[in-house]
């Protein structure tokens, strides 16, 4: 052998190739794992840079929002015939005016609640004392009446004279450095940096959101210029979706905190509690703060309450009304005035305001909601990111045709009829069957047909079924209309696994129409008990196929023996759903020879009353 062929197999390959896969599969693997390492790669970098970036992000979200805040009063003074910088300027003005006007009231009566606070501190001392007092004798009765709990207290231990105490001769010697008198700059720096920091933002927040006021449609051309401007369309929807929820959201939660804190103020000016204003104005401002805002605003007036009442009347009194306005405020007006307009899920608001409060602190945790509401929009409108819109959206995860066959295939009847529920409280029983079932049954009799579920398991669907479709129609309204003297239908099934599930829906649909109709199995209609089959009154036959994907002789076969056992009846061919039958042309249709051919629940009781009513 030489030393060429040492190197090859039998085949004439050489060795070690015939083990080795493909380049295709190799980059079909590794493709996908790569653009999952890049996905989260790309996750971690740009969560780094809003930490890292914070004090420069902060200033210009905040200022963000509030350009679409002022964005309607600037508006609003544009068509008054004000131009646009006179318009944003009056408005920044007017927004800085309500600010001035809130913290001189808040100064004026937090100083007068200064003077106080040695007296109401006394209060609340005198009231711990006698709670502490109160508990402890009635933990020491307690104690008396359960044999073994009591217990003498323990005998203090002699004291040493006083002239025998020393010190242990390895005790350290305690030394305290003294610290150098503090500057007066450096005095002053610690004095002035807590104001001026908040003072340096709020200059930034304003300037910035005066330029984005008054070159708003510049920026706009921008980003779509930026992102999608290859897709016009796309990204303008995007951002007039983004800008309307925001601008809707921001001012319906400024309206409506600004009015719960107007009635908690009010609430406790008429409890006697001092500040209300004060009170008011934080209750306004934490319930931002999604769930725990309320209750963080609560804490300090029922300290105060507290505080000035010897009793504890008026304590209760000020809980009451935080537990009274709080969810009047939640499940009353807030779905009154704008319903769902953030468009977030409930646990997509929590997780967001416990990752935005440990990115960016407290105003993370205020921006939590506006923050994810733009990510859920722009997921909602840019297919790269639509994971945003399909975690923390309010939308249905899953249409509502798969969640009918999900349901289905984990054997679950219960929550496919609370589903049907829902969607019945709004549209009609025929809509229903022909949007969310008969999509969803196609889908069945295909995976049946295939080999994907087995026959257990499309027997367990079929059992399920029949019980959906019979609590359905025992809880659909309105109620079934009285039958007419016209003559009976006979909804017969074809040789489909859910066929006979069909044909139930139609008789149902028809029975509610005041028709006479019941069901048939294929069975009934076959050669063998065709002349068994009971046809009196009978003037239309209604056939129901689910998904017939092949040549149907079998339906051409059906309709010859329907002819002869009942000539003077009509047929009606339904075909489930539209679109998936292979009746597609005249010379098909009328080599098959019924009278009528339908694709949809709706179409066919529609025409099974009119032929019903012609004869």
């Amino acid at each position: 052998m030489t030393v060429e062929d040492s190197g090859r197999d039998g085949a004439g390959a050489p060795v070690g190739e015939r083990d080795r896969p493909p380049a295709s599969s190799v980059a079909a693997v590794s493709i996908p794992e790569a653009r999952g390492l890049l996905a989260l790669a790309t996750a971690v970098i740009v969560i780094a840079a809003l930490y890292v970036a914070q004090e420069v992000l902060i200033p210009i979200t905040l200022a963000v929002i509030l350009s679409f805040v002022l964005s309607p009063l600037v508006n609003l003074l544009g068509r008054v015939g004000l131009w646009r910088m006179p318009a944003v300027v009056a408005s920044i003005v007017v927004a800085l005016g309500a600010i001035g006007l809130l913290g001189v009231v808040i100064g004026s009566q937090a100083s007068s609640l200064a003077v106080d606070l040695p007296r109401y501190a006394e209060t609340i001392g005198e009231k711990i004392r006698g709670t502490e007092t109160f508990a402890t004798r009635h933990v020491a009765e307690l104690t008396k009446l359960i044999p073994g709990l009591g217990r003498p207290p323990a005998e203090p231990a002699p004291a040493r004279p006083a002239g025998r105490s020393r010190a242990a001769p390895n005790t350290p010697m305690v030394v305290e450095m003294a610290k150098p008198e503090a500057s007066a700059l450096a005095l002053a720096s610690a004095i002035l940096t807590p104001v001026v920091r908040p003072l340096e933002t709020a200059v930034i927040v304003i300037v910035v959101a005066i330029f984005i006021l008054i070159q708003k449609e510049d920026l706009r051309d921008r980003f779509i210029r930026l992102v999608g401007s290859s897709d016009l369309n796309r990204t303008t929807a995007a951002i007039d979706d983004a800008a309307q929820r925001l601008t809707r959201y921001f001012l319906s939660q400024l309206a409506v905190n600004a009015t719960f804190g107007i009635v908690i103020g009010l609430g406790l000016w008429a409890l006697g509690v001092p500040s209300p204003a004060v009170w008011g104005l934080l209750s306004a401002m934490l319930r931002f703060v999604p769930y725990l805002g309320p209750i963080l605003a609560a804490i300090p007036p029922l300290a105060l309450a507290a505080a000035v009442d010897p009793g504890w009347s008026r304590a209760v009194y000020v809980a009451m009304l935080f537990v009274v306005v709080e969810p009047l405020t939640g499940y009353a007006v807030e779905p009154l005035l704008y319903g769902h307009s953030t468009g977030l899920a409930p646990i997509s608001v929590i997780v967001a305001a416990i990752f935005w409060t440990w990115l960016w602190g407290p105003i993370g945790l205020i921006l939590s909601t506006p923050l994810t509401m733009c990510l859920v929009v722009v997921g909602r409108h840019a297919r790269p990111l639509e994971f945003f819109d399909v975690l923390l959206g309010d939308r249905p995860a899953l249409p509502a045709v798969d969640r009918f066959y999900q349901r289905l295939l984990a054997n679950d009847p219960d929550e496919v009829l609370a589903q049907a529920e829902t969607f019945l409280a709004e549209r009609p029983l025929a809509e229903y069957y022909d949007t969310v079932a008969l999509p969803a049954l196609a889908r069945a009799a295909y995976d049946e047909e295939q080999g994907a579920i087995s026959r257990s398991q499309a027997a367990e669907m079929l059992d399920s079924l029949h019980e959906i479709v019979g609590e359905i129609g025992r809880a659909a309204q309105p109620a079934p209309a009285p039958h007419s003297d016209r003559g009976r239908v006979a909804c017969v099934s074809g040789r489909g696994y859910f066929d006979d599930v069909v044909s139930r829906m139609l008789a149902q649909l028809l029975e509610r129409e005041g028709l006479r109709a019941r069901a048939i199995p294929c069975r009934l209609a076959s050669r063998e008990t065709i002349e068994t089959l009971d046809v009196t009154e009978v003037s239309v036959f209604a056939l129901s196929y689910v998904d017939l994907a092949t040549p149907p002789a079998h339906l051409r076969y059906l309709v010859a023996r329907l002819r002869q056992r009942a000539p003077g009846a009509s047929i009606v061919a339904g075909l489930w759903p539209a679109g998936h039958n292979v009746l597609n042309d005249a010379a098909a249709r009328a080599a098959v020879g019924a009278d009528r051919y339908v694709t949809s629940l709706r179409e066919a009781v529609d025409t099974t009353r009119v032929l019903a009513g012609s004869r």
